[in-house]
């Protein structure tokens, strides 16, 4: 429609009579006279709005799911990340568990020994300076250590200190081929030389070639000269197996070691060696043997049987 004078005073004039009907409306309450016609305009165009409403809703749905599908997708991975923080920290404090009894046993062989002890953290594995088992200390000669220092953790020998840097340390290990130690066997005192083989037991050289000794017996270390590089009564480990006698002038046996070299974690180096040998009182407890369960059958004659050898 043009905008024209005649269409304007249209507009106006129906304008003044929606006015009109509103106020009419609204004064005749429930007996408003426009009930019927409000009525037949639902009745014809109610079914359309239906109609509009059933089509527009699942839009407006899919777009509240959307919308709350992006909410709950920041809720899940925030409770994912939360899980993964939590793992961490549980780990961490597995972790932080396992560092404390390692410490706790080192601590107490330490005492036991009476050795003066300075504790450091395994930080670094390989070779260095041509040896194939060494591992690097996060301790060095900042902490006042030497060359030539024992070191230990809470099972017994570690190995000794072969190289010093300001805060680090290499430490050759006792299962080095490159390695010896001198041993003294639990409680016979017989005296020999430990030298490593790598993932194999340690090979120890008993001076005493008609030496008596058997699987299970244990060696502990014999202690150097002024405690270097090797303080007395440190556990070596456990007799796995005897080479027979030859008559030669030492005796073969090898070696369990108490210490598992590849999971090295907390050590100490012994940076004050104990006033008298502690012997074989760091020497954990010997196992208690178990029990061979023993059966006992009892025979029960039965009715049927024959009595006085007669026969049925």
């Amino acid at each position: 429609m043009r905008d024209t004078r005649e269409s304007r005073l249209l507009l106006v004039l129906l304008t003044a009579i929606a006015f009109a009907l509103i106020t009419v409306d609204i004064r005749g309450g429930q007996d408003s006279p426009v009930d019927g016609a409000r009525l037949a305009a639902a009745t014809v165009f109610g079914p359309i709005e239906n109609g509009v409403s059933s089509a527009v809703n699942p839009v407006g749905n899919a777009v509240a799911a959307v919308r709350d599908s992006g909410d709950r997708h920041d809720r899940i991975a925030q409770l994912e990340h939360d899980n993964a923080a939590l793992k961490a920290k549980l780990g961490s404090d597995d972790r932080n568990r396992s560092r404390l009894k390692q410490l706790d046993k080192m601590i107490k062989v330490a005492g036991e020994g009476q050795y003066g002890i300075k504790g450091a953290q395994v930080i670094a594995i390989g070779a260095a300076q041509g040896f194939s088992w060494t591992v690097t200390i996060d301790v060095g000669a900042h902490d006042g250590i030497t060359r030539d220092m024992t070191v230990l953790n809470g099972d017994g020998l570690v190995g000794r200190v072969t190289t010093v840097g300001p805060d680090t340390a290499t430490v050759l290990l006792a299962n080095d081929p490159d390695f010896t130690v001198g041993t003294r066997m639990e409680s016979t005192d017989e005296l020999g030389f430990a030298s490593g083989q790598g993932d194999r037991p340690l090979r120890v050289e008993l001076l005493n070639g008609k030496a008596k000794t058997n699987k299970g017996d244990r060696l502990v270390t014999f202690g150097s000269q002024a405690d270097k590089p090797f303080v007395p009564g440190v556990p070596v480990g456990v007799v796995s197996r005897v080479d027979p006698s030859g008559g030669g002038l030492t005796r073969t046996v090898y070696v369990r070691p108490f210490v598992s070299f590849t999971k090295l974690d907390i050590v100490g180096v012994v940076v004050e060696a104990p006033k008298n040998d502690p012997r074989d009182t760091v020497l954990p407890a010997k196992p208690k043997p178990t029990p061979t369960p023993t059966v006992t059958v009892t025979v029960t004659p039965s009715e049927s049987a024959p009595v006085d050898g007669q026969q049925q």
